[in-house]
């Protein structure tokens, strides 16, 4: 949500809008340089040229792996199940509890009302091309998430501490190449402000806006307050607390809005076709959209990009704490991530946006509207994108908007709980580990969530999201460096595998 539209929906009174206003005006001068610096399209194009580095690179892994994303898709199903996991692994959680874990935290409001503000602008062809960038992250996924255990640190307690930061010091070392620490201290700085940010405040606020929609007004530091209550009982226990909550809750919100979406489908079961039809002849025609077949195509790998965070490294974090001594095999759960998060969810959205009739084209600017409401389709925080979406569920089922404001909220919960466990493992990489070094990160991570729910603080968020995908541009810069440890540990496996060395365990 734009700081603009944070000041029109305040409820404070005038001098304490205006001070936020001030905040929001020192803040951006400082910090505006940075965020048009990671969002800046190419010259002469509206493509931004950190969602062609997260594409590229994506890319660049599934060729270089032998789309290892199809080739070892079975065995990544095997895995989840635990049918290879020994409960004797170094390690704190399962395969299953990690990969819900890292979900939690990409599975959002991206889901809801970013595919909408992609399908609004791009139109339904940006749906391919979105789903083409989910199948392509699963290798950034498998890569990253690989190395996240292959370099983690395992303590003496049964504790582990892994993610960028480790990989990009060890592997650097390992490799003979400098500037490892630099990269993991840098990576290490932005991923503590994005999961502040972004990871939290921006989660908070949303939640606030969905609850007092529902409720009517009232404060944000109440809503804060609840927030961090709960969020602050379950990240105190550490990831296997989170993990236990994400197992539960994940599955919970998957089937929940994924079960919302196959209802209507199949109650319009005779619009599928031609809206998979829609789908494809947009994506190569833009179907009169602005920018068509380029607008499509800049919409949908935007999303995916968003979404996923295949490539930004902050699910190999999660992924680290699994139990198990084969690197390589959280590497195969993990590309599991993108596929769940973009191509099944992301697409259910899409689809039912698309049979729904509540999208219409504005011949005179070739841009899509509202149906009902007549407002076109801006960004991503603006609320016409959860408006969209929940007109179109709406229209099919009347009460589904209650149930979109209960997955926005446990979204916002389950994203929070997430980005803490990412934000404090950074923490913990610069100023050491230790109890106490983790319940200062807590305290403080728990005070920006009411701030979050409080304020109006637009360039504070615009300048956390832009630390998410400076996280990208560090992680990625390493990740071609270290690829090639990554294709020794595949080859490995591949070849035990195979031949039939790798244990299968009973599973309960």
């Amino acid at each position: 949500m734009t700081a603009a539209a944070r000041a029109q929906e305040a409820t404070t009174p005038s001098e304490a809008l205006t001070l936020d206003q001030q905040v929001n005006e020192i803040f951006a001068s400082a910090t505006g340089p940075f965020v048009s610096l990671i969002f800046a399209p190419f010259p002469g194009t509206e493509f931004p040229w950190i969602v062609m580095w997260l594409v590229v690179a994506a890319t660049v892994f599934t060729l270089y792996f032998g789309f290892v994303q199809f080739r070892f898709f079975g065995h990544s199903i095997a895995l989840v199940k635990g049918d290879y996991s020994d409960p004797d692994d170094a390690g704190e959680v399962s395969h299953f509890q990690a990969l819900a874990t890292a979900l939690s935290g990409t599975v959002g409001l991206g889901n809801i009302a970013g595919v909408a503000v992609a399908v609004g602008i791009g139109g339904p062809g940006a749906t391919f091309w979105m789903i083409l960038a989910g199948l392509l992250g699963m290798a950034s996924k498998f890569t990253e998430c690989t190395l996240g255990v292959k370099y983690r640190n395992e303590y003496p307690d049964g504790t582990v501490s892994g993610g960028p930061m480790y990989y990009m010091q060890k592997g650097f070392d390992e490799l003979g190449l400098p500037g490892g620490r630099i990269l993991a201290i840098l990576f290490s700085v932005f991923c503590i402000l994005g999961a502040l940010g972004g990871g939290n405040m921006f989660q908070a606020n949303q939640a606030h806006a969905q609850i007092s929609g529902i409720v009517g007004d009232f404060p944000g530091w109440i809503t804060g307050l609840v927030f961090a209550a709960v969020v602050f009982a379950v990240i105190v226990g550490g990831i296997k607390s989170i993990a236990k909550v994400t197992e539960k809750v994940v599955p919970f919100m998957g089937i929940m809005y994924v079960g919302a979406a196959l209802i209507i489908l199949i109650v319009n079961y005779d619009m599928i076709g031609a809206a998979f039809g829609q789908i494809f002849a947009g994506a190569f025609t833009g179907l009169g959209v602005a920018g068509g077949f380029v607008g499509a195509l800049i919409q949908g790998f935007k999303r995916a990009a968003f979404s996923n965070e295949a490539g930004v490294g902050s699910a190999a974090i999660a992924h680290s704490a699994v139990r198990t001594k084969e690197p390589i095999t959280e590497g195969f759960v993990s590309l599991l991530e993108p596929l769940i998060d973009t191509v099944v969810i992301c697409t259910m959205t899409a689809l039912v946006i698309t049979i729904s009739g509540q999208l219409i084209m504005d011949e005179a600017t070739g841009n899509f509207l509202l149906n009902e409401a007549g407002t076109a389709i801006a960004t991503v925080g603006d609320t016409s994108g959860v408006a969209l979406t929940s007109a179109a569920f709406g229209s099919s089922i009347s009460w589904f908007p209650y149930v979109l404001a209960i997955a926005v909220i446990l979204f916002a919960f389950s994203t929070m709980i997430s980005w803490s466990y990412y934000g404090l493992k950074a923490w913990t990489y610069l100023f050491g580990e230790g109890k106490t070094t983790e319940l200062v990160f807590k305290l403080i991570f728990c005070v920006f969530i009411v701030i979050g729910a409080a304020a109006s603080l637009g360039p504070v968020i615009d300048f956390s999201d832009a630390a998410i995908f400076a996280m990208a541009v560090v992680n990625i810069f390493a990740l071609y460096f270290l690829m090639k440890l990554v294709r020794i540990e595949l080859t490995s496996y591949g070849a035990r595998l195979k031949a039939g060395e790798i244990r299968k365990y009973a599973t309960a």
